[in-house]
């Protein structure tokens, strides 16, 4: 057995182990977010973050869901991360570069606040992807016996946003599961179910592929402004009220989603995990 050295923070109750890899890699992460990630019989987390060394940027971020699948980008994460740099003093840098799956995330620390850098929303069906052409914007799909409407993005990882008149009372844990794995979705899609407040403010709940009902999602956080604003429900700068907190995204000039929340360290610890 060996004994893993583990830190757990969350975003808007979004929850993730931290495993600091620079000098040494965690052998089989996959099994060990199945095993760890899980609520009753391990840590508990919505995803395992591992922080490793770079050879394009400061560092780099993986990402592995409860289900031990792998997850593209996070944006939850990223803030996350952020603040387990600076606090452990791993870097003084108050911009930071971030190498994930899809590219290079920029990071920027503040004074009381961190703002990520989600890049640019894709939006082409090829790109989701999806088994559908051109943008999916308000295009209806019927699942479980019900009508929707879904505009799909890919913020990193693949969106699909549906706008709702009662987020509190609509039932994700059904129609949540039914979109994930709906057949047009080759790679599965994380889905969010939105309640515009105003044109400033939204709620919204996520299912997040590989996860299920999560309480927070920055990269969902994001894809619902682009949903909002292409559907002609909402401003380019948004805060977003999720089960678990407070999100604040805009949607910048430059076509970059920006976004920042608070973080929080829950407690670090240590943990045996079987030699590969």
């Amino acid at each position: 057995m060996k004994l893993i050295k583990f830190t757990k923070m969350q975003a808007t109750g979004n929850d993730f182990i931290l495993i600091n890899c620079l000098e040494k890699k965690l052998a089989n992460p996959s099994r060990f977010a199945e095993r760890f990630c899980r609520r009753r019989f391990g840590i508990g987390a919505d995803q395992l973050l591992l922080l490793l060394p770079s050879k394009k940027a400061d560092y780099r971020l993986q990402i592995f869901n409860a289900d031990g699948s792998e997850a593209e980008i996070c944006g939850n994460g990223l803030l996350c991360l952020a603040r387990y740099l600076w606090v452990n003093k791993l870097s003084e840098k108050r911009k930071l570069e971030i190498e994930i799956q899809p590219g290079i995330a920029r990071l920027r620390i503040l004074k009381n606040k961190t703002i990520a850098d989600m890049g640019e929303p894709r939006l082409e069906g090829s790109q989701i992807p999806a088994h559908l052409d051109g943008k999916i914007i308000s295009w209806p799909l019927k699942v479980g016996g019900k009508e929707f409407r879904i505009t799909c993005i890919n913020q990193g990882n693949p969106h699909c946003i549906i706008f709702v008149d009662r987020v509190e009372d609509f039932p994700v844990e059904k129609y949540g599961p039914l979109l994930e794995n709906h057949r047009i979705f080759p790679n599965r899609i994380n889905v969010e179910f939105i309640e515009v407040i105003s044109r400033r403010q939204i709620k919204l709940r996520v299912w997040e592929r590989g996860c299920g009902e999560t309480l927070g999602c920055g990269s969902g956080a994001s894809a619902a402004v682009v949903a909002g604003v292409l559907n002609n429900k909402t401003e380019r700068k948004v805060k977003l009220t999720f089960p678990g907190g407070l999100l604040k995204v805009e949607w910048g000039k430059d076509n970059h989603l920006y976004l920042s929340g608070d973080t929080e360290e829950i407690f670090t610890g240590e943990i045996n995990f079987p030699r590969p």
